[in-house]
């Protein structure tokens, strides 16, 4: 099976206009399943709100526009914990409008950034519970929120678990980080045999992440503004990941197929054990 990914890469309006995000979303729904996209990903925080100071409901017209172009799409929004602190959610809705899955980040613990700039400017409070996979009609999706890309294991349990796509929305300011950043994109799909897709949100003339990758290539790359679109073979996936490595010439694979039976937890005993901070 085959699905059609579109990552959004917009231009993000912040402060009091931050509600026009809204509208420039459903837009991009249209281009997105113009395109025959089956699944639409927006960054961290869009169509929003990601400011607390700024109230108004996206889920429901996102919700309505999902339904009505018949696509799938990640929408992402910061929600109120415990006050006065705010949690990081990601929402991933079907084409009948239904909110199959949330996520709220997890890593790293907090404070953390989202104080820095005044385009957030909340309190940040991780959430407990790990990322899990989400079943839907396209195959299995995980979601991870920005720099969790930079936490492997998460990116591993959910490939344990059977992830066919893991998606990283950003929310911007990346800037000299950029080639690492891309570079985990891709390692992120190699080791755990997945497709992976980061975006980000533009916020002034900064470069963007914008990236997909499978296994065995970078399927889109954009550091600008529009929509990044890829094809993903899912039973090539499948493939992958149920045959061995083997020494032969030519190689019909350009990752190692079956890394993810790789795996000795027996001697992992460290990796689970806490550590007192270094810093």
């Amino acid at each position: 099976m085959k699905i059609r990914l579109a990552a959004v890469q917009p231009r993000s309006a912040s402060g009091d206009r931050e509600a026009e995000n809204l509208d420039r979303a459903i837009e991009w729904i249209e281009r997105a399943a113009a395109a025959s996209a089956d699944l639409v990903v927006f960054p961290e925080g869009y169509p929003g709100p990601t400011n607390p100071r700024n109230e108004y409901d996206a889920l429901v017209p996102i919700r309505e526009a999902a339904t009505r172009h018949r696509i799938h799409v990640v929408a992402g929004r910061v929600e109120a914990a415990e006050p006065p602190f705010y949690r990081v959610a990601l929402h991933l809705i079907d084409d009948t409008g239904t909110t199959i899955g949330t996520y709220h980040r997890t890593s790293p613990p907090g404070p953390y950034i989202y104080q820095d700039i005044d385009v957030w400017a909340f309190d940040y409070r991780e959430a407990d519970q790990l990322p899990r996979v989400f079943d839907t009609r396209l195959g299995r999706i995980g979601l991870l929120v920005c720099s969790e890309l930079y936490v492997p294991e998460l990116s591993r349990l959910l490939a344990l678990d059977g992830a066919d796509l893991i998606l990283y929305p950003a929310g911007g300011a990346i800037n000299e980080l950029l080639p690492g950043w891309r570079t985990l994109v891709r390692a992120r799909a190699i080791e755990n045999l997945v497709y992976t897709a980061a975006t980000q949100n533009l916020y002034g003339d900064e470069e963007g992440v914008g990236t997909i990758a499978g296994p065995e290539a970078v399927l889109a790359e954009s550091a600008g503004e529009g929509l990044l679109l890829a094809d993903l073979d899912l039973d090539r996936l499948a493939y992958l990941r149920g045959r061995d490595e083997r020494i032969e010439y030519p190689k019909p694979y350009s990752a190692i197929p079956g890394v993810l039976r790789w795996r000795r937890p027996e001697l992992y005993r460290r990796l689970v054990e806490p550590r007192e901070s270094t810093s």
